[in-house]
């Protein structure tokens, strides 16, 4: 399976299209949240129609509570969600630990780990490789502002339980970390041209199990 991900296009959808050039073919499309810049919701609509693949999407900090809907009614929603495709198992939650600054969609972390543990609970039902799609990065890894963590530590708990998280939020951490065994990649800000391509192999391949291959993209700039 290829995935195209991308996180904080914060509203500016002009550099997609030049970046699903560069993708080829994907068969699913992960979204990590701020898709707006603080509304309206309405917008999101169109970032998800310029994708004719299988899309999954959560809300980032910077977007309205409201974009759930808009979520629903295009069916991408995977924001306090699991959904099984390709024989993964896609577990999703969107906003972010509180932040200094009041962001419309912040949750405090008790109420992250209590909704976390119950999707995750779930999800090791299917006894598939788990990938993870988060706005907010687990608490040290991929968090840093200036010499600061500022991640979530309801997520750092999965750590080691998950094959894959693929987060944003932190602008500046655009990577990929290999931490206890989970690979945890911020594709970078999709306004600024950035995404990642993550390949993953069939899961019911009987030799070492599943394999991840990450590949950070940039849109070519306009001369």
């Amino acid at each position: 399976m290829r995935i195209f991900a991308i996180a904080d296009p914060h509203g500016n959808y002009s550099p997609i299209k030049a970046l699903l050039e560069k993708a080829g073919n994907v068969d699913a499309v992960l979204i990590a949240g701020d898709i707006t810049n603080f509304g309206p919701s309405e917008k999101a609509s169109e970032l998800i129609e310029m994708f004719s693949q299988k899309v999954m999407a959560v809300p980032g900090n910077c977007d309205p509570l409201s974009i759930t809907e808009i979520f629903d009614n295009s069916s991408v929603s995977l924001h306090n969600k699991l959904e099984t495709f390709g024989g993964i198992t896609f577990v999703g939650f969107g906003g972010s630990n509180p932040t200094p600054f009041c962001t419309p969609f912040e949750i405090e972390e008790c109420d992250i780990e209590e909704k976390l543990e119950k999707l995750m609970s779930d999800a090791q039902d299917y006894k598939q490789p788990i990938v993870l799609l988060t706005h907010a990065p687990p608490y040290g890894v991929l968090d840093a502002v200036r010499d600061t963590h500022v991640g979530c530590r309801s997520l750092a708990k999965y750590l080691g339980k998950v094959s894959l998280i693929v987060c944003g939020h932190i602008h500046e951490a655009r990577g990929i970390k290999e931490q206890n065994g989970t690979i945890v990649v911020n594709p970078g800000m999709a306004a600024a041209g950035f995404a990642a391509l993550i390949d993953i192999n069939d899961p019911d391949d009987p030799t070492d199990g599943i394999k991840i291959n990450v590949v950070l993209i940039q849109a070519d700039r306009k001369q």
